[in-house]
């Protein structure tokens, strides 16, 4: 009974970097996808499993957190990121599966480009809730929270850009709908990392 009175601070954080990893891996995994349409099939498998990974990390931090009386930092906020992180995940597999479904032949260097921004966020996020342990490193974190906000506004200018392009000189209505489904999807998996900076710069303000 006393154990659910202590605060398990430790564990969440541990949480929150294992899924922040998982993330990291994923996006690896979809550039590569994107580099190399030989290894589609084996990326996404690949992709598939770090999201089963990621929803058993994001299922304990959920069970550790009803069970938990007194936590690091607010539970809204705890519940909020590790949601928001698995996000992350859930659309990197969609936009895998996507690919595989649609059965796209080539990827264009738009596409690509996106991929490289996710992973780029993904990166971002990994570092900011690795130093969310200790609030002196408040604002090394809130530097990292701008950093990925300039990563999503560079994905929204890949995004309009890439939409212009496909709508200007894609012949093809299927392909054009496909390739516009595929952005979608990656540039929202930006949003996505934009979500959980802040969170993280909400977590900061509350407790710096």
């Amino acid at each position: 009974m006393f154990g659910r009175l202590m605060p398990t601070e430790g564990k969440f954080f541990e949480l929150f970097n294992q899924h922040a990893e998982l993330c990291v891996k994923g996006a690896k995994e979809m550039v590569a996808l994107m580099t190399n349409f030989d290894d589609l099939e084996i990326r996404v498998h690949a992709i598939e499993g770090i999201e089963k990974q990621a929803d058993q990390v994001t299922h304990h931090a959920i069970d550790m957190l009803h069970k938990t009386f007194i936590t690091p930092i607010d539970r809204d906020d705890i519940h909020q990121l590790i949601t928001r992180m698995d996000d992350i995940l859930d659309l990197l597999e969609d936009a895998a599966q996507t690919i595989s479904l649609y059965d796209i032949k080539a990827i264009t260097p738009e596409a690509k480009r996106l991929a490289e921004l996710c992973l780029g966020c993904a990166e971002k996020v990994k570092a900011a809730v690795g130093l969310l342990h200790n609030m002196d490193n408040s604002r090394e974190i809130l530097a990292i929270c701008v950093e990925i906000d300039r990563l999503e506004s560079d994905a929204d200018h890949v995004m309009r850009a890439a939409m212009s392009k496909l709508f200007r000189d894609e012949p093809d209505v299927r392909t054009l709908i496909k390739l516009k489904a595929i952005y979608e999807l990656l540039e929202t998996v930006t949003d996505r990392c934009e979500d959980v900076a802040n969170i993280i710069e909400g977590i900061i303000v509350e407790n710096a």
